[in-house]
């Protein structure tokens, strides 16, 4: 995957005030605001800033938190997972692969039947694609 490298002022130019907040400066929108957070569609997620696939709505879920969540990512190499020890907490961040913008956290609070895992992720961070009939 090629890395996608931009100066702020270029990712300032593409991308809305709030994107720039939460994907290039680590932010996160409040609960319960997202786009996504309660959407049913069928389709493929994509980074708002890349278009890089993300995750499907196959793997979405209704956790409750207040964020758009996913059990699974669609392809393995589409995220990395990093330490954020920011605010007092040891969380997992989960960033765009491609172009390194923060989409949200995961978590081991996912649904038990499938991976166990929680990717609580930015409504402004997602592009939904979707599918066609």
């Amino acid at each position: 995957m090629n890395k996608i490298e931009k100066t702020n002022e270029e990712w300032k130019e593409e991308l809305t005030a709030e994107q720039y907040r939460v994907l290039r400066n680590a932010g996160t929108e409040r609960a319960f605001t997202g786009e996504y957070t309660d959407v049913t569609t069928d389709g493929l997620y994509h980074c708002a800033a890349c278009g890089n696939q993300l995750f499907s709505s196959d793997n979405k879920f209704h956790s409750g938190c207040g964020w758009p969540s996913f059990d699974d990512i669609e392809n393995s190499d589409a995220i990395e997972v990093r330490l954020d020890e920011s605010h007092g907490m040891r969380r997992e961040e989960v960033v765009c692969a491609r172009c390194d913008g923060h989409l949200g956290h995961v978590f081991p609070d996912g649904p038990k039947d499938t991976t166990g895992l929680r990717y609580c992720i930015n409504s402004v961070a997602l592009t939904l694609k979707p599918k066609k009939d």
